[in-house]
């Protein structure tokens, strides 16, 4: 046996070979010597998951250190990845890349502005005065329900009508901090008039440059991809791109429908200060069951008391949100969205509490694309796991092999 006459010397430099000479003279057990061929892919893969776990701490330390003016480039990089789809197609049709780029920019902006100026003074005047009036609403609901508390204490029984008398007195003091809180909330999150100022010019320059260079990015960084695992990687980045689009462009779209019909069937049925209340839960329907539950909850409390005792308005305010929550979610939602997401709510909701913690406003416009981009990276994970031998266990040599050795 070739490793019982190694020398002295030879031991004392590189003590490995005489491992490794037992385990190779081990041949009637083929596991031995597998594991021993196997050896240095394992350390380069330990290599590369420590490399890109590194890379990924020191993405999230970037992105903490510099929250505080990450907005306008977030804002910009989404407006970038949204249009860039018809720039491509105008350089189908013959436009250089700069004009593609200026046309479409300069079109989308100028339709911003213009609705900015057609409705933002309306909207911002009834959520001003909302906002002001929310806490007479809660009032006037205490008193409603005292003035009905002889029918309420008949309709649930004495114990239930005390337990809804304080869960609306809790909701009074709940109102009444949000808003004595409203501002500090605003500020501490970044929508400062000057970061307001800030994001509208730097976000549309941030825009243009990225789909100036889209092309040349996207080269760069197949380029930089290993070559062994090239393929693999862009298909992970492949299936990123989809669920990206499917957030993006197809959640977005279902976001500004909610919106508009939900301010629109709210002004139609006269509820005060509709076109807000419309807004605001289309706009957060983003967040899973909050922006439903909460326009909801808003627009039926202003009905009881705008239109008590005409509870007829009342139901009829309700069953344009339980109609248009079915329309979403069986028509809307598979046909702009589809699978293409595959996010659990409670992760979404996750993702949104905590990367709204850690990073203010940039964290909740962060939270739904980085949620995707996860959720894209564990099935992927959950895919080369059950490929692996930790999850099917070693091979074992066919007898036939064992027979001939």
């Amino acid at each position: 046996m070739p490793c019982w006459g190694l020398r002295a010397e030879t031991l004392a430099r590189d003590p490995g070979w005489l491992i490794f000479s037992v385990l190779a003279v081990r041949r009637p057990d083929s596991f031995s010597i597998t594991w021993t061929q196997g050896l240095p892919g394992f350390m380069a893969l330990r290599n590369q998951v420590v490399i890109w776990i590194g890379l990924l701490l020191a993405l999230i330390l970037s992105l903490w250190i510099f929250r505080g003016v990450l907005l306008p480039f977030v804002v910009g990089a989404a407006l970038a990845y949204l249009l860039n789809p018809l720039v491509n197609q105008l350089q189908k049709w013959r436009f250089n890349r700069v004009w593609a780029t200026v046309v479409v920019l300069f079109s989308v902006l100028t339709v911003i502005v213009s609705v900015f100026f057609m409705f933002v003074p309306l909207i911002g005047q009834q959520i001003i005065g909302l906002i002001q009036r929310l806490p007479g609403y809660v009032g006037d609901l205490q008193e409603l329900a005292v003035a009905l508390s002889p029918e309420i204490n008949e309709w649930l029984g004495p114990g239930r009508a005390e337990q809804f008398q304080s869960s609306l007195n809790d909701l009074a003091r709940q109102a009444l901090g949000f808003i004595a809180t409203l501002p500090a909330e605003l500020v501490n999150i970044g929508l400062t008039g000057a970061a307001v100022v800030g994001f509208t010019v730097l976000a549309p320059v941030v825009a243009f440059y990225l789909l100036l260079d889209w092309e040349g990015m996207v080269r760069g960084i197949d380029e930089l991809l290993p070559k062994q695992h090239k393929r693999e990687v862009k298909g992970i980045l492949r299936e990123i791109d989809k669920s990206m689009a499917g957030v993006i462009r197809g959640q977005g779209s279902v976001l500004l429908l909610d919106a508009a019909f939900y301010a629109t069937a709210l002004s139609l049925v006269g509820l005060n200060y509709g076109l807000a209340v419309g807004l605001i839960g289309g706009l957060l329907s983003f967040i899973p069951f909050v922006g439903f539950t909460v326009g909801l909850g808003l627009s039926v409390g202003i009905a009881i008391v705008q239109f008590s005792p005409n509870w007829w308005m009342v139901v009829l305010v309700a069953s344009i949100y339980l109609f248009w929550q079915f329309i979403e979610g069986n028509i809307l939602y598979p046909k702009l969205v589809g699978s293409s997401i595959n996010i659990n709510p409670v992760w979404m909701m996750f993702a949104l509490l905590a990367l709204g913690a850690v990073f203010g406003f940039v964290g909740l416009l962060l939270a739904v694309p980085m949620a995707a981009i996860a959720s894209v990276l564990v099935r992927y994970g959950v895919r080369k796991y059950k490929e692996s031998t930790l999850y099917l266990g070693p091979k074992r040599a066919a007898p036939n092999d064992d027979a001939a050795s």
